[in-house]
């Protein structure tokens, strides 16, 4: 079986994931929880924007540093 590459969070598309946003909403989420979105290069500011406007933005990591924080 063949693992599948992380793909980018944004609509529609396809490309490869180098970043994560973590985030959370404090009207639903406890503070220390984070939810996690995956940018590609191009739409990593897009993202980080959407979450930062609403005050949700907590991290943005590469994804290979925040994947060696899990293992």
């Amino acid at each position: 079986m063949s693992e599948e590459k992380p793909i980018c969070s944004a609509k529609g598309c396809r490309a490869d994931a180098v970043w994560v946003l973590a985030w959370n909403n404090p009207k639903l989420h406890t503070p220390e929880r984070r939810k996690t979105w995956l940018a590609c290069e191009e739409h990593r500011e897009h993202l980080s924007q959407f979450l930062g406007v609403r005050g949700f933005l907590k991290d943005v990591v590469p994804l290979a540093d925040w994947e060696s924080a899990e293992a």
